[in-house]
């Protein structure tokens, strides 16, 4: 691993990582190429030697990738999103643009294309263009999307002065909400699995906010820190109704995580009067149920972060949870965390897995 010294973007061996949408595989794109790993595994699955790629976003588990290049040579121009079938090598299909793509998502329905001032929807199957919204300036291509094919939120900023988000709805293709979040502009934003909770974090970093959607009310507000910090990466973890955990990583190299379903355990009386509170009453945190991880990932080097699994555990008579947290960092690690926490609050992390991506060697196909 890397000393905890500030990398700069230009240093990392990295240029793009990101989880398909149930989170059992990730991508990572380089100055040489892009790889599709198992993540349960960590196994290579999949490698292609075609030069940089600013964007790798797989489908689900299937072979259907959205590549975009990074410029460095003239066949991967920023502005061309390709539709790639990786396992017969074939392109399926080009879009072009006037301006670089800056971010990608999909899921069983719905394509979403996000340039500096515009966001495109696109139906999956025909990829007949079904919207185009007019956008404020994301330069940093900032988006979220449920991977859900019901809910199919998309949220996007709504201001470059302060923390608002537009949540829009791809189906019936129009707005949903706006919500106003944060006093400073957002750097990240993820919604739920079933797309009823938004999570944002804006540039301060210290304040993370978790939103019902169908309301746009805040729900809880949860403390990162003191200081000021980058937030790299948020994530619920899988959920019915309310998720239990929220994990964020940061510039600072730690891993954060909150136990949303436990803080609503314990505040919300049982009985009449616990009828009459609703589970959206607006509250701040209580930072028993933060957990921190140190140095988990370098410091000043982006990363990603995903709960994969959270299990209920019942040890000596005791209950709790076991988290199974994964985190890809741009110096070319892959790390497997797991959080314990019993039904005191008492805790331990460990480390399961560390894989380095750059040095790992395709052994089998897909």
């Amino acid at each position: 691993m890397k000393s905890s010294s500030v990398a700069s973007p230009s240093s990392s061996p990295i240029l793009c990582a990101s989880f398909n949408q149930d989170n059992s595989f990730f991508s990572v794109g380089t100055k040489d190429g892009f790889k599709i790993f198992d993540a349960r595994s960590g196994r290579l699955c999949y490698e292609r030697a075609a030069g940089a790629f600013n964007i790798v976003e797989m489908l689900f588990s299937t072979n259907l990738l959205a590549i975009v290049g990074a410029g460095e040579q003239p066949s991967l121009s920023p502005r061309r999103l390709c539709l790639f079938n990786f396992l017969t090598g074939s392109t399926l299909r080009e879009l072009n643009y006037l301006t670089s793509v800056l971010a990608v998502r999909l899921n069983k329905k719905r394509l979403i294309v996000i340039l500096q001032d515009k966001a495109y929807i696109y139906d999956l199957n025909s990829l007949a263009v079904l919207e185009t919204i007019d956008t404020v300036p994301n330069n940093k291509g900032l988006c979220a999307f449920c991977p859900g094919s019901e809910g199919c939120y998309l949220a996007l900023p709504a201001s470059t002065s302060k923390g608002s988000v537009l949540i829009y709805n791809t189906v019936e293709l129009q707005s949903v909400c706006q919500i106003d979040a944060h006093r400073s502009p957002l750097v990240g934003i993820t919604f739920s699995s079933t797309g009823t909770y938004l999570a944002t974090a804006s540039e301060q970093g210290t304040i993370i906010r978790v939103h019902l959607v169908s309301q746009a009310t805040e729900s809880y507000s949860v403390r990162r820190g003191t200081y000021p910090s980058t937030i790299y990466a948020l994530s619920f973890g899988p959920c019915v109704e309310f998720p239990e955990f929220l994990v964020a990583t940061s510039s600072s190299g730690s891993l954060h995580t909150f136990s949303l379903g436990q803080t609503i355990k314990q505040r919300k009386p049982s009985g009449v009067i616990g009828s009459l509170i609703p589970d959206t009453l607006s509250d701040s945190f209580d930072q028993t149920y933060h957990h921190i991880l140190h140095n988990a990932a370098p410091a000043g080097v982006k990363s990603h972060v995903r709960i994969y699994n959270v299990d209920s555990t019942c040890t000596s008579g005791a209950s709790g949870f076991r988290v199974s947290i994964f985190i890809i960092s741009h110096n070319g690690y892959f790390r497997e965390y797991t959080l314990k926490i019993t039904e005191l609050n008492e805790f331990s992390w460990s480390l399961e897995r560390e894989i380095n991506l750059l040095d790992n060697i395709l052994n089998e196909p897909f």
